[in-house]
Formats: structure tokens, sequence, C-alpha cells
């Protein structure tokens, strides 16, 4: 189980910039919560320290809950649905202000770390977090990943680098979960498996 944050740390989080997720803090503060991965260093001068998606994650379900001592205990970093969880997650309310704020987290730490500072194509973290990534597109754009008894969205690793697979109830779902990853900076085929002659998406974090 995840230590929750001290109550130093707590107030680092929770006075970072609102914008752009900068922190101010001490030295061993932040190296404590890059450990954790709620916040990174950034790679060029003057190194500052900014929320990562998990850290936005956490200020912002701090935020939702202004009485701590009911509030339940730090469960560590966000996970977007790949679908097909089981069980399937809570959703609702806490579980939207998660999603819009990992998302946001997540433009931000491409502003930060893309050498331009481009936020319409993937960044670093990403493509080493392939699936997290496509899935947390597909679920801040409102789509439904697949549930028990319930057709929704599925993405899945592949054997080819930089690619995951995305698969749709219908082609009408497929095509829109295309069009939202190509939003958000993917690149995006659909293809035909030929065994079972199911219909997928490849899809890879553009470059360029």
């Amino acid at each position: 189980m995840t230590r929750p944050l001290t109550a130093a740390q707590r107030r680092v989080v929770d006075a970072a910039d609102p914008g752009t997720g900068r922190l101010r803090g001490t030295p061993a503060q932040l190296a404590a919560l890059v450990k954790r991965g709620l916040a990174f260093r950034h790679p060029r001068p003057p190194h500052d320290h900014f929320l990562t998606p998990a850290g936005h994650r956490e200020r912002t379900a701090e935020a939702a809950a202004p009485e701590p001592v009911e509030a339940p205990a730090a469960t560590g970093v966000f996970a977007a649905r790949v679908g097909g969880e089981d069980p399937a997650p809570e959703s609702g309310p806490a579980r939207l202000r998660e999603v819009r704020g990992a998302w946001q987290g997540l433009l931000e730490l491409r502003r930060m770390t893309n050498p331009d500072g481009a936020t319409d194509r993937p960044c670093g973290w990403e493509r080493a977090h392939l699936v997290r990534a496509a899935a947390l597109a597909l679920e801040a754009a409102g789509h439904r990943p697949a549930t028990e008894g319930e057709g929704g969205y599925r993405v899945r690793e592949t054997p080819q680098p930089e690619a995951v697979a995305v698969y749709g109830p219908d082609g009408g779902a497929l095509r829109a979960c295309a069009a939202t990853l190509e939003g958000a900076g993917w690149q995006v085929g659909e293809y035909t498996e030929p065994r079972t002659r199911t219909r997928y998406l490849l899809a890879s974090p553009r470059r360029k």
C-alpha cells in the first residue's frame, strides 16, 4: 500500500502553480515527490520541478475532499481504464475529476518535455507507457471502456514497437476512437486480424 503524503509534501503539492504545475519546496521534499511518481525534474535549466499526471490527480483528489479525515487513503498512481478490467472500477463524478486532472497533467507534461513545447503530440512518458497513454486519451474524451457484459474500447499491447491495438464493439465506435487518438497526436490505421477477421486500430504516438 502506498504511504500517504507527509504534511510537508502535501503542502508542496497543494501549493503547485494551478496553470503549470510548478512546485516549490526543499530539495528533499521535491526528491521525495519525484520518487513517488508525483513530480518530475525538468531536464532544461533552471531544472524546476513540476507535477506529473499522477501529481495533478493527487492534487485534484485532495481538493475534492475538503475533510481529509474522512477521505480515503491515497491509492497511488492514477491508472486509465484500458477496458476489460475485472472487476470494473467505479465510475462517477469522482472518476471524471480524476480523468480530467490526469489529462490536463499530461498536456502540461507534453508542454514541458517536448523540445518545442508542443501539446498536440505525445511526449516521452507516453511512448514509455503506450497502453496507459492511449487509454487516457480515450477515457478523457468520453469513450466507454469495455466491461463484462458491455461493449467498449479495449487497448492492448502489440509486438510492434511503439504501437498499441485498440478494439471496439463495432465499426462506428472504432472510427470514433480513431478520430480521438488522431486528435491527441497519434497515427492511426485500421486493420483486420487474418484469423478472426476482427477489425482493430493500430495506433502509434506521432513524433512530428
